[in-house]
């Protein structure tokens, strides 16, 4: 059309002909060109395929954002070049997608930063990203990708940054590492990575400047190469099988500023000069603590806890150290008197200090974090202490400590933590506590604490865990303790409270552990008025009161916590929380009747489930209701006046551990549905009125006679008395009437029994 406008001789005179025939070549060769070529549709489809492989996309961010409607470059996560218009970063972290990575990922040539962390990605990777050559950062952190370290990464050259942290990767760290020569961060913690640590991974990593590969199973010793890493300041190694000594040549890292090596087998100490923070704890550290330490006048944090290394404490130790702020010693065979340090946290549990709380730790204004507990510290308490306005740790637990809880300490409006259990501490608990601005955790049990709970926990209340268990505690339980409404742990056992049961508690969702055994509680289980009801909740113990009427049915059909399915994780986490100075067991030493005897617990998993109902006046039969709570460890209904038969549904508890119905009134046969508790590691149904035969095999077999005393009617084995195998019911053998007369007074025992008990029982808690 252009050339019929134009004059012929016009073209032929200024060659315009021929310049315009170029250009429509050019134009045309270059769209063949790029219609073959990657470009922003290829972007565009790649993507698409990894959307199609997003099984899970809860907040329905990609569902409705990532269409073809709108340009790729507009997509949610996606970051396009403004020279090649071809995306060259693709964000797509904590959006809690589940998922795979397709192959044609490998095809986003253009990309120089992938961040998935924080979802739940699985499967392995496929080899075609190693198509991403321009590939600078790669954040695959907090997936649940599996199988071995890829080799392929180590061709990923222009590599900067690679995070491989909180996954299931296995095997050991490839050789071919060795190739990221740009690599300055690699952080690979919490996997199951295992082997040594080839000495020639780190020949070519000379920029490398963070490297975390601590909570594996790394073995081995530590390769002298890593410390030719001159620009390294954070290396993290914690947590994994480690052993030999630490290399002098650690002293050639003159940029190290943060080393974490606690929890290994390391024996010795090496060289160390420039440090900020050292972590050596838990390891297989003997001898002194080293002087030289103590002469390295970076240093703001030293973590030597729970390494076996000895010292006798004096304040002069830390004269050249201005900048400490974090002194960890615990569990390091200190002796000596608690040093005053200018500081913020000092940790100095399980050693062997002696003396008293010193009076100067009232010129310590900035110390937060306090923790003296296991020790042999004796005297009181001092008042001083309540002019320490910034502390919010404050352990003096399992000492020798006597006298009140000074009601200065009511001043610490910052304070989380209080530990002051396992002393001989007495008089009232001040009425402040519970309510204070910060409190979180108080522990005050194994003490000789008297009088009432205070009523005073407030509607602002942040308590998360209160105990006061072994105490001489009386009164009611104060229903101002549903202003707390993340309390997740309430431990009141082995005190003198008399009160009906807290249905009330049912309330607080968060409420996990509640304990109430050996006090005076009394009447019917009664949860028909509450709106939550104990949903969260996982050990309930309330043994050992004058509790009455039947099981409480609606009761058990509200613990969904411990029904199979609810809240259950892939890994079991301790019941802890995480508060400014780490996280903190708020289970910790709590005692329970399981197989038959009383065991604590150092610490609590938030998998393990228990009921003790045991020692009260509970009548009628077993609700069918208790066979739903698949995810129960321990059940006790011991000791009550329970009838009727043992409900066939407790053959579907599949996680339950230890069994007790003993002393009560059950009849029937044992149902041979127990056989499919594969767990079950102790039974006792010992005196009750049972008969017929025993279940034979599987668990039944490791049963001894004492699961089953005080049931004439049972046969078979462990038992001596034989059951007859012509008949379906055992056949009634003939007694002398010595026999009779004891099968009739034991009858009459029983029946009376539950009477004969509680009244022993309540004589003894008159007694006490």
């Amino acid at each position: 059309m252009i050339c019929s406008i134009l004059q012929p001789n016009l073209m032929a005179k200024t060659g315009f002909l021929p310049t315009l025939m170029f250009l429509l070549l050019f134009s045309t060769f270059r769209a063949i060109l790029s219609w073959n070529s990657p470009n922003i549709t290829t972007d565009e489809s790649t993507l698409l395929a990894l959307k199609s492989h997003i099984s899970h996309d809860p907040h329905n961010l990609l569902a409705t954002n990532w269409s073809t409607c709108t340009s790729v470059c507009n997509w949610i996560g996606v970051t396009c070049g403004s020279r090649h218009h071809r995306v060259t970063a693709l964000d797509l972290s904590s959006m809690d997608l589940t998922g795979t990575i397709p192959s044609q990922l490998g095809n986003l040539s253009f990309l120089v930063s992938l961040n998935i962390r924080h979802n739940s990605f699985h499967g392995s990777l496929p080899s075609e990203l190693t198509n991403l050559h321009r590939l600078r950062y790669l954040n695959f952190g907090n997936n649940s990708f599996g199988g071995e370290i890829p080799s392929w990464f180590g061709y990923l050259a222009e590599l900067e940054s690679l995070l491989l942290y909180m996954n299931d990767f296995t095997g050991v760290i490839p050789s071919t590492f060795d190739n990221l020569s740009k690599l300055e961060t690699l952080s690979m913690h919490n996997n199951n990575l295992k082997g040594h640590l080839s000495s020639g991974i780190f020949d070519n990593l000379s920029k490398l400047q963070r490297l975390d590969l601590s909570e594996n199973h790394i073995s081995g010793r530590i390769p002298k190469t890593l410390f030719n890493c001159k620009e390294l300041n954070f290396l993290s190694l914690y947590s994994n099988l480690l052993d030999g000594s630490i290399p002098t040549e650690i002293g050639n890292l003159t940029q190290l500023q943060i080393l974490y090596l606690h929890n290994n087998n390391l024996k010795e100490i090496g060289n160390l000069t420039m440090l900020e923070t050292l972590a050596l704890g838990y390891n297989n550290l003997s001898g002194s603590v080293p002087r030289s330490i103590f002469n390295i006048s970076s240093l703001q944090q030293i973590l030597l806890g729970g390494s076996n290394l000895v010292a006798y404490l004096s304040s002069n130790m830390f004269d050249y150290l201005p900048r400490l702020y974090l002194l960890d010693l615990s569990g390091c065979q200190l002796s000596g008197r608690i040093p005053i340090i200018w500081m913020n946290t000092l940790y100095l549990d399980y050693n062997h200090l002696e003396g008293t709380v010193p009076l100067e730790i009232s010129n310590l204004t900035s110390l937060q974090e306090f923790s003296i507990g296991d020790n042999n510290l004796s005297g009181k308490i001092p008042s001083i202490i309540g002019s320490v306005i910034s502390l919010e740790f404050l352990v003096l637990s399992k000492n020798n400590l006597t006298g009140h809880i000074p009601s200065s300490i009511c001043n610490l409006s910052s304070l989380k933590l209080l530990f002051l259990s396992e002393n001989s501490l007495n008089g009232e608990i001040s009425k402040c506590i519970g309510n204070m601005a910060s409190i979180s955790h108080i522990a005050l049990e194994n003490n000789n604490f008297h009088g009432n709970i205070p009523k005073t926990f407030g509607k602002g209340c942040t308590l998360q865990s209160y105990r006061i268990n072994y105490n001489q505690i009386d009164g009611s339980l104060p229903r101002s303790l549903g202003n707390c409404k993340g309390l997740k742990l309430l431990d009141v056992g082995n005190n003198y409270l008399n009160d009906i049961f807290p249905d009330w508690l049912g309330n607080l969702d968060q409420l996990q552990v509640l304990i109430l055994r050996s006090n005076r509680f009394f009447g019917q289980m009664n949860t028909s008025e509450i709106t939550v009801s104990f949903t969260r909740l996982r050990v309930i113990d309330i043994s050992h009161n004058n509790f009455s009427g039947y099981l409480p049915m609606n009761f058990f059909k509200s613990l969904h916590a411990i029904k199979e399915g609810y809240e259950k994780k892939d890994q079991p986490e301790y019941m802890t929380d995480v508060l400014a100075g780490g996280t903190w067991n708020y289970a910790f030493d709590l005692s329970f009747t399981t197989k038959g005897l009383e065991t604590k617990f150092q610490k609590l998993l938030t998998i393990w489930t228990a009921i003790d109902f045991s020692n009260n006046q509970f009548v009628g039969e077993i609700p069918e209701t208790l066979g739903e709570l698949h995810s129960l460890i321990v059940l006790n209904l011991s000791q009550n006046c329970l009838t009727g038969s043992i409900p066939l549904s407790l053959g579907d508890l599949s996680g339950l551990e230890s069994l007790d119905l003993s002393s009560n009134q059950l009849h029937g046969r044992i149902p041979t549905e127990l056989n499919k508790l594969g767990f079950l590691e102790m039974l006792n149904l010992s005196h009750n009125h049972l008969e017929g035969p025993i279940p034979q095999g599987k668990q039944f077999d490791t049963f001894t006679n004492d699961s089953y005393l005080g049931n004439l009617g049972l046969c078979g084995l462990p038992l001596s008395k034989g059951c007859d195998n012509d008949a379906e019911t055992p056949t009634k053998l003939d007694r002398h009437d010595d026999d009779d007369e004891i099968d009739w007074k034991f009858s009459i025992l029983m029946g009376y029994g539950c009477g004969l008990v509680l009244g022993f029982v309540g004589k003894l808690l008159e007694d006490k």
